[in-house]
C-alpha cells in the first residue's frame, strides 16, 4: 500500500496517516491484504467499544460486530470476493457510486451499545502505485435515530391510514348533515338579507340623525362663543368710544384756545390781552392736555386692536367646516386663538396657565385641530365646577417624530365605571338639554384621522389630564 504522503520516510507517513485517522469523527477502521487491521481511530473506540490498541496488528475486528467469526465489507474487498456479499449481507448491501469497487450497507446489531444499534457501513478498496488491492478502508456511522424516525413514521402511516377510512366514514356523514344544514342556511340568508335592508334603512336613518346632531352641537357651541365674544366686544368698544368723547371734549378747549391766540395776535403787546390768555391756559390746564391725549389715543389703538384680533379669531375659527388642506402650522399661535376665543367661556370657571415647550411645525388640517383643544379645555372648565380651578396647557415633543398636547385641569374627575365610554358619541354625564356628548367623540375623530390617540389620566376628586399626541409628518395626504 503507498502513502499520499509521498516524499516523506515511511515511518513519517505512518504517522501522520495515522494522526488523520484518529482526527477523522467518522468511525473508520482500514485493513491490508492480509486482513490484519492497520489503523482503528478513536471514533472507532468511542462508537464500538473497542480499543486501538486490541485491534490494530490482529484479525479481530469482526468482534466488534459479531459473536463468530465472519468477513466484514472490507475483508470481501480485499479478497475480492463480490459474489459472497449476497451470501453475507443479502439485501442489505448496494454498490456505491463514490468510488469504483467500493459498497455499502446497513444492518442492525444486537450486540452493540445497550440496546444495538443500526449501523451504515461504507468500503472501498486501498491501492498501490499500480493500482493493485493492498488493503481496504471501512466508515461506519450510527443511523440509529433515522431508522427508529423511519420506523415511527410507517407506524403513523399505518395509523394514519386508519384514521383516513375513520375520517372518510364520519365526513360522509357529515356531508349529509351539511346538505341538510345547508338548505336550513338558504332560508336563514333570505332571513338575513330582509334583515340587512332593514338594517341598511335604519343606518341612513342614524346617519342622517348624527349629522343633523353634530351640527347642531356646533351650532350651539357658536351660540355660546358668541355671546362670550360680544361681551368681549363690547369692553374694548365701550372705552374707545368713552375715550374719544374725552378727546372730542379736548380738542374743542384746544381748538377755543387757538382762536384764541389767533385773534389776540394783533394786540398780543396789550397787558390785559396777554392775561386773559395766560387765564385761559390755565383753566383748560394746557400742559395736561398734551399728555393725555397721547395716551388716550395709545389706549384706543390697543383697544381696537383687540376687536381686531378677537374678530380675525372668530372668523378662522368659523372656517372649521370648509374645504382644508394638510399644511404645516405652528400649534401655539392655534391654542392661543382658540383660548381667546373661548377665553370668556373659561374666566370665570379656572386660570389658565400656558406651559409650553419648543415645538416644531407639524403637519395637520389646524382649524381642526383648534376645534380638539377647544372641546377639552371647555370640557376641563365645565369640570371644575362652582369653585375657581386650574387649567393647564402644556405642550412638548415624542422624539423627533411627535409632538404632545395636555390639557390638565384640577376638577372632579372621571369615574372609573364610566371612563370606557367617554368618547362614545352622544354619552354625556350633563343634564338633559345641556350636551350632545359629541364633543369628546368629535376630537376622537379628528386625532384619529392626524394617525394620532389621546390618553386620558383621571382620578375622582383629583382632575383630569387628556394628553393628544400628534405626528410631525403624515405618512400620506388624507382627503
Amino acid at each position: 500500500m503507498t502513502s499520499s504522503l509521498a516524499g516523506l520516510p515511511q515511518a513519517s507517513a505512518d504517522i501522520a496517516l495515522s494522526e488523520f485517522f484518529d482526527g477523522h469523527p467518522v468511525a473508520t477502521f482500514a485493513i491490508n491484504k492480509a486482513h490484519v487491521v492497520t489503523h482503528w481511530n478513536r471514533a472507532c473506540e468511542h462508537l464500538l467499544g473497542h480499543s486501538k490498541e486490541a485491534m490494530v496488528g490482529t484479525q479481530n475486528h469482526w468482534q466488534a460486530f459479531y459473536g463468530h467469526r465472519r468477513p466484514l465489507l472490507a475483508d470481501l474487498i480485499v479478497a475480492g470476493l463480490d459474489d459472497e456479499l449476497d451470501m453475507h449481507y443479502q439485501k442489505k448491501w448496494w454498490p456505491s457510486t463514490l468510488i469504483p469497487g467500493s459498497c455499502e450497507a446497513e444492518d442492525f446489531f444486537p450486540l452493540i451499545g445497550t440496546a444495538g444499534l443500526w449501523l451504515h457501513f461504507t468500503a472501498a478498496p486501498l491501492r498501490d502505485a499500480y493500482g493493485n488491492v493492498v488493503g481496504a478502508i471501512e466508515t461506519i456511522r450510527d443511523v440509529s435515530k433515522r431508522k427508529d424516525a423511519e420506523t415511527a413514521l410507517r407506524v403513523v402511516n399505518d395509523n394514519l391510514e386508519e384514521v383516513v377510512a375513520r375520517r372518510t366514514a364520519q365526513l360522509a356523514e357529515i356531508n349529509e348533515k351539511l346538505q341538510a344544514d345547508i338548505a336550513r342556511r338558504h332560508l336563514a340568508e333570505a332571513d338575513l338579507q330582509r334583515s340587512n335592508l332593514e338594517l341598511a334603512a335604519l343606518n341612513e336613518q342614524l346617519s342622517r340623525a348624527q349629522q343633523q346632531l353634530v351640527q347642531s352641537d356646533k351650532l350651539a357651541s357658536i351660540g355660546q362663543l358668541a355671546a362670550g365674544v360680544a361681551h368681549e366686544i363690547n369692553n374694548p368698544i365701550g372705552y374707545i368710544f368713552s375715550n374719544f368723547t374725552t378727546l372730542q371734549g379736548y380738542l374743542d378747549q384746544l381748538f377755543a384756545m387757538f382762536d384764541a391766540y389767533e385773534g389776540a395776535e394783533a394786540q398780543i403787546g396789550a397787558p390785559d390781552v396777554a392775561t386773559a390768555l395766560r387765564d385761559l391756559r390755565k383753566q383748560i390746564d394746557l400742559d395736561f392736555l398734551r399728555e393725555d391725549i397721547p395716551s388716550l389715543m395709545a389706549e384706543s389703538r390697543e383697544g381696537i386692536v383687540r376687536v381686531r384680533h378677537i374678530v380675525q379669531d372668530l372668523k378662522d375659527f368659523s372656517r372649521v367646516d370648509t374645504n382644508q388642506e394638510w399644511v404645516w402650522a405652528n400649534l401655539h399661535q392655534g391654542i392661543d386663538s382658540t383660548l381667546n376665543i373661548v377665553g370668556n367661556e373659561i374666566k370665570y370657571r379656572a386660570t389658565v396657565v400656558k406651559e409650553y415647550g419648543n415645538l416644531p411645525d407639524i403637519e395637520c388640517l389646524p382649524l381642526q385641530i383648534n376645534q380638539v383643544i377647544m372641546n377639552l379645555v371647555v370640557n376641563a372648565a365645565h369640570a371644575v365646577g362652582e369653585r375657581h380651578g386650574r387649567i393647564a396647557v402644556r405642550t412638548g415633543c415624542d422624539g423627533d417624530d411627535g409632538v404632545w398636547i395636555e390639557i390638565a385641569d384640577n376638577g372632579s374627575g372621571i369615574p372609573a365605571d364610566i371612563l370606557s365610554r367617554i368618547f362614545d358619541p352622544f354619552f354625556t354625564t350633563k343634564p338633559v338639554g345641556k350636551g350632545t356628548g359629541l364633543g369628546l367623540s368629535l376630537a376622537y375623530g379628528i386625532v384619529q384621522r392626524h394617525g394620532g390617540r389621546i390618553e386620558v389620566d383621571t382620578e375622582p376628586g383629583r382632575g383630569t389630564c387628556f394628553r393628544v399626541r400628534l405626528p410631525v409628518h403624515q405618512p400620506r395626504t388624507v382627503t
